[in-house]
């Protein structure tokens, strides 16, 4: 069953929805997750050392605007408003594949008044 949550970065509130993957289940489970906004591009991502997962069948090498992301290779939740510095025209490129975890439900674009190291909340709706 998917997991429903709110991503709060400072005054912003942003509703979204946890798949029913097993790297989504092992985040739902560490639930609420907290860290330190970083951007790259259109992208907000901040560390889980704490949920470690591969790569598996959700895995993707190009997301959409509103995904929400697992980034094996940084230990990180990723969440894609938009293009990144690897992007290319009409594709949204993250670093490296992400396993794909959920989806935001709300608007993103208020995403992009986020600064570096602003205070991350996932948490349980």
């Amino acid at each position: 069953m998917p997991t429903e949550i709110v991503i709060v970065v400072d005054d912003i509130r942003i509703n979204g929805v946890l798949n029913d993957s097993p790297t989504a289940k092992a985040l739902a489970a560490a639930l609420p997750l907290e860290g330190e906004a970083r951007r790259w591009g259109d992208e907000i991502y901040f560390p889980v050392p704490h949920v470690v997962a591969d790569l598996d069948d959700t895995a993707r090498a190009a997301v959409e605007v509103g995904d929400i992301g697992y980034w094996p290779s940084g230990k990180a939740f990723c969440i894609f408003f938009g293009y990144t510095p690897s992007s290319v025209p009409g594709e949204i490129r993250p670093a490296s594949a992400v396993n794909l975890v959920g989806r935001v439900t709300d608007d993103p674009c208020c995403l992009t008044r986020v600064g570096e190291g602003a205070p991350v909340r996932v948490e349980r709706k």
